[in-house]
Formats: structure tokens, C-alpha cells, sequence
């Protein structure tokens, strides 16, 4: 009757790698061998995840407004490089902060202007860096100028759509300057509802900005002859005072919008924040490069109020959300300010391969550059720490060879097989991994070659 030989399943070539080069046992090396499997998987998995979206969402702002324009410049640009551009319509910036801050609207960025008060954290917000002045323009009704904004108590004014970054900054500079809701009436329409009433006189004043208003509706009231654009005459004292730090002072000279018809017909100093460009937290570092990059594009124009090449700029490397909160520039947009675009994308016109090469640059190159090394030099530190074993295991040999030349005693006889024994067994005991058994069976030969020496003489003197 035949016996059945059980099946053994040969041990994986890198089990087995390791433990011929080691003198591992079976699970010591399948544990070795697993955790290389398992860093190399989490290699792949971060180099997977670290990919960038092909599919961005953009909170900007109304039919019309500036916002709105600079989205769809976005969007046309990033279609170059591979990228949809998702674009959601909006109150303004205020609201879209809100959906910045919620993770039921899945924004990644959008523009927000300083001066918007929040009482939720900002602490998985960054910003890109600013792209822009937004002005802050109050038309009212009225045959001559007004030097204060005091003058407008009493009257109707709309302080802009809730939502939008108009609404909160005009609450803040008619409060400033004592104007409340209970000596006057304020309403918080949206712009173009708002033009139409101060054209029709239904209102006596209106806060306008770019972020909630259509350039159309702009236009039409800087050509109205019965409105006026007020012209902040306290500029200095705002922008010094505590709560308005995040102003700027810009001014509209005097024929930039209508040579012709010297529209306006005199300088007019405004007041308004800079707009940021607002990222989550967690954005690819890949595509903050690259919406930075497509802002230069948009924003280095130079316009009525700024220079060439002014924005997108790290102003203070904050951006002031209000006297108490402040937004800083991503690490990966500082990087880039200071330093550009990154190696691979500076020589590679192609975003998405030069992403691919980035990212086994980083993902792969040290793992390679950690692997190969740790494959060469621990096999040739652990064979010499093998080889220092056996180093001690000769110089024990040597020793009791030398103690065997001349007579010896019967007990002196004894006492060198006794040590030479003991040799023995300790080499044995060794772990050796077969790339130095040659050295392993060298040595055991020696031994024997030695046993002979010590023995030789009690044999011939029994022959006797």
C-alpha cells in the first residue's frame, strides 16, 4: 500500500529569496515579504488617491457680475489643460463662503472678498492668493454732491442682496457713520432690482459691487445725469480704523470711463477689500498650481485699478475675512509664488503627464531609491555579521590546534576534544543562509581535520 505523500507547496520566490540570503525561518520571511507587499500597495494607493480631479466646482456669483466673468474665463482656460470647470451661480461672496465652509455643496473653490464677517471657522479654508480690487460704488439721487455718508439718514437705501459681500460691507460702513435701521429705511434687495428703484426714485441710494452686479447695471447708472456716485471723502480715516483694515483706497480718475462725455466727470476715491481666490483645505496641490497659474492668465491685465501684472498676488500672505479672522495662503500657493510653477510642469506643456511624472517622482523614486539600497546592503551586513561567527569559531580552532602540537597528557588530550566538541556544537547552532553554506561546511571540515589530529596518536599507540 502506498503512502501518500503529502503535497508542500514551495514557498514564494521572496520568501524563499529571503530566507536563503537570511537563514530567515519560513515566518519570520513571510512577514518580511508581506510588509514590502504592503508598502509597495500603499505606495500605489497614495499615488492613485493623490491624483489629481478632472472635475472642478466653483462658487462665483450672479448673472452678469464680474464673478460670473472671471468663472467662465476659468472654465475655458482649464478645458485647455483637461480639466471641466463646473461653475455654480451665486448671491456673492458671502454666500460663497457658506458653501465653502458646508460639505453639502462639494465647492472647491471660489471668490470671496475680505470684509465678510462669519461666525464659522475658517480653519479648512486656504486661500490662493488675491486676484483683484473690488469697489465698493453708492450712487444716490441728489443735484449737488453729499461730502458724508451721515447725510443719508432718514433715507431708503439698499444695502445690497443678502448673501452677497455688499450687503455685509454696507451694513458695516452705514453703522461706521451712525446710520441704523430705526432712523432709516435700509433693504436688502438684490442690484438690479435696486438700480431699477433708485432710477425710478423709489430709493435714494444704493451700495453696488462687482461680486452681485451685472457691468450692465453699472453702466446704466454711471450714465444716469440724475445720479451721483459718492465719492469717499474720509477715505484715509476708514481705512485706518480698526474694523475696515481690510480696505483699500483706490481712486477713479476723472474721464477713465468716458473720454467723450468725461464720465466721471471729476476723480472719485472709492473704498473696497481685495477678492481672494478660496480653496478647501484639501485641495490637489497639482490643481492649486494649476487655478494659480490660470489666474495670472485672467487677473495680470492691468485695469482702471490696478497695475500690470499686480494680481493674483500673497498680499500679507492673509486674506482679512474681518478684524478678528484672517485666511493664509496655502502652503503650496506660497511655494508657488516664491518659486513658480513646479520642475516637471515648467518643461512639460501636457498638465495631466506631467502630474503622472510628478507624482512617481514622489510616490515611487524613494521607494526605489529606499528598496534597492536596503536589498544590497542588508544581505552584505548580515553575511558579515556571519562572517565575524565564524571568524570567532576559527580563532577558537586555531587556538586548540596549536594546544595539540608536542605531547599531551591523556587529560590534556581530553580536555582539547572537550573544547573542540563544544566548537562544534556552537557552530552548529548557527544560522547560516545557503549563499555562505560553503563557508559553513569548510569549517566543519576543519573541525574534523582537527578531531583527526587529536586522535591520531591514541590510535597508533593502541596499534602498538
Amino acid at each position: 500500500m502506498k503512502m501518500k505523500v503529502p503535497k508542500v507547496t514551495p514557498p514564494a520566490p521572496m520568501v524563499s529569496g529571503l530566507s536563503e540570503t537570511f537563514g530567515f525561518s519560513k515566518t519570520v520571511a513571510t512577514a518580511i515579504a508581506m510588509f514590502i507587499i504592503a508598502l509597495c500597495v500603499l505606495a500605489v494607493v497614495w499615488f492613485v488617491r493623490s491624483a489629481p480631479p478632472s472635475t472642478l466646482t466653483i462658487s462665483s456669483g450672479p448673472a452678469g457680475s464680474k464673478y460670473l466673468q472671471f468663472a467662465e474665463s476659468y472654465k475655458e482656460i482649464l478645458a485647455t489643460h483637461g480639466v471641466t470647470l463646473r461653475i455654480l451661480h451665486s448671491k456673492g461672496s458671502q454666500q460663497n463662503l457658506h458653501r465653502l465652509q458646508s460639505s453639502q455643496w462639494n465647492v472647491d473653490v471660489g471668490f470671496v472678498q475680505g470684509g465678510i464677517a462669519d461666525g464659522k471657522t475658517l480653519s479648512d479654508l486656504v486661500s490662493l492668493g488675491s486676484i483683484t480690487y473690488q469697489p465698493l460704488m453708492i450712487f444716490y439721487r441728489s443735484p449737488t454732491p453729499i461730502n458724508r455718508l451721515s447725510e443719508l439718514m432718514g433715507k431708503r437705501i439698499a444695502t445690497g442682496a443678502l448673501g452677497s459681500g455688499t450687503h455685509v460691507l454696507a451694513l458695516a460702513i452705514l453703522r461706521a457713520n451712525g446710520i441704523t435701521g430705526t432712523t432709516t429705511t435700509l433693504l436688502d434687495v438684490e442690484a438690479d432690482a435696486a438700480a431699477t428703484g433708485l432710477l425710478n426714485g423709489k430709493l435714494d441710494a444704493i451700495f453696488l459691487m462687482g461680486d452681485s452686479t451685472s457691468i450692465h447695471t453699472l453702466q446704466t447708472l454711471l450714465h444716469s445725469p440724475d445720479l451721483q456716485l459718492y465719492s469717499f471723502t474720509q477715505a484715509d480715516a476708514y481705512v485706518r480704523r480698526r474694523e475696515f483694515t481690510y480696505l483699500n483706497k483706490m481712486v477713479l480718475p476723472e474721464g477713465s470711463l468716458d473720454l467723450g462725455k468725461d464720465l466721471p466727470a471729476h476723480d472719485v476715491v472709492l473704498l473696497g477689500p481685495t477678492v481672494g481666490l478660496v480653496a478647501r483645505k484639501d485641495l490637489n496641490p497639482a490643481i492649486s498650481d494649476l487655478l494659480i497659474g490660470v489666474a495670472q492668465e485672467v487677473h495680470q491685465p492691468a485695469t482702471i485699478f490696478q497695475k500690470q501684472g499686480e494680481f493674483p498676488a500673497p498680499l500679507e500672505h492673509t486674506l482679512k475675512i474681518n478684524d478678528h479672522d484672517e485666511l493664509q495662503v496655502s502652503a503650496d500657493a506660497a511655494r508657488y509664488y516664491k518659486s513658480g510653477k513646479g520642475f516637471t510642469y515648467k518643461f512639460i506643456g501636457n498638465f495631466w503627464l506631467a502630474s503622472l511624472i510628478n507624482r512617481i517622482a514622489v510616490y515611487f523614486l524613494p521607494l526605489v531609491f529606499v528598496l534597492i539600497p536596503a536589498f544590497r546592503f542588508f544581505p552584505n551586513a548580515y553575511k558579515f555579521r556571519v562572517r565575524l561567527r565564524f571568524f570567532h569559531c576559527y580563532r577558537r580552532l586555531i587556538r586548540i590546534e596549536r594546544e595539540a602540537f608536542g605531547e599531551l597528557t591523556g587529560e590534556q588530550r581530553q580536555d582539547l576534544l572537550r573544547r573542540l566538541d563544544e566548537l562544534e556544537e556552537a557552530v552548529y547552532k548557527l544560522k547560516v543562509p545557503a549563499s555562505l553554506a560553503d563557508q559553513f561546511y569548510a569549517l566543519r571540515g576543519y573541525i574534523m581535520f582537527v578531531r583527526g589530529r587529536l586522535n591520531k596518536p591514541v590510535t597508533a599507540a593502541k596499534a602498538g
